[in-house]
């Protein structure tokens, strides 16, 4: 009991001082800021995985003046901070996944966030170390491949990390997201299989639900579909 206490004592004290958003990516040397991309209003979490938010955040349906054009096959790197550009990506004590996401739109700086059809292009499930301490250990960046078999176009770009501190039940988990506004250039075409936000993702899910702490995990396993590998 007293460690049980202690664990959810440290994780609400954590939770105050801890959060994070997508506020930069980088593609081809070249940096993105706020007018690429659709960042919620703070930096709170969502809990909620059957959330109308779950798209892009919260205000996701809002877009931005800009999309930055991205070649299928290069690399993507997505930048989270607590607050500013010279804060930590995340604390310490939020260990978790990276995950990112891909739906086609007809104009990335105008369209809903609402019933799009996902593919998830990256995922990080690590615990050795967590994907978090990773990416907080380089400057709050974690990069991945955009997928070469997709149409050309615009995209919404859906990065995301999730937080486990708290998960032991739910709601628990932090999910913090939000989405880059791009057109892609060079792909081949395909036919990744898609899902849906809210819909991808369960409170009962082994990657939604987990305890962090004890017994100590030796595995995780990320919420959602597979890697589209194209």
């Amino acid at each position: 009991m007293k460690a049980s206490l202690t664990f959810a004592a440290f994780a609400s004290l954590a939770a105050v001082n801890a959060h994070t958003t997508f506020q930069y990516f980088q593609n081809a040397g070249v940096d993105y800021g706020s007018d690429y991309l659709r960042i919620p209003p703070n930096n709170n979490p969502v809990t909620d995985v059957l959330s109308s938010v779950m798209g892009c955040n919260v205000n996701g349906s809002v877009g931005k003046p800009k999309k930055a054009t991205v070649a299928a096959g290069s690399t993507f790197t997505a930048e989270f901070h607590h607050e500013s550009r010279t804060s930590q990506g995340i604390d310490p004590s939020h260990k978790g996944a990276t995950i990112a996401y891909l739906a086609k739109v007809s104009d990335a700086t105008t369209a809903s966030d609402q019933g799009l059809n996902w593919f998830k292009i990256h995922q990080n499930g690590n615990i050795n170390p967590w994907a978090s301490d990773s990416f907080n250990a380089n400057g709050g960046k974690w990069s991945f491949t955009i997928p070469t078999k997709i149409a050309n176009g615009d995209y919404l770009l859906r990065a995301e990390t999730i937080s486990l501190h708290g998960a032991a039940s739910y709601p628990g988990a932090q999910l913090y997201f939000g989405c880059a506004q791009i057109t892609v250039t060079g792909g081949t075409g395909g036919s990744p299989a898609t899902v849906k936000f809210p819909g991808a993702y369960k409170g009962s899910d082994p990657g939604i639900t987990f305890q962090l702490y004890y017994p100590v995990p030796t595995s995780y396993t990320v919420p959602g579909p597979a890697v589209y590998t194209g």
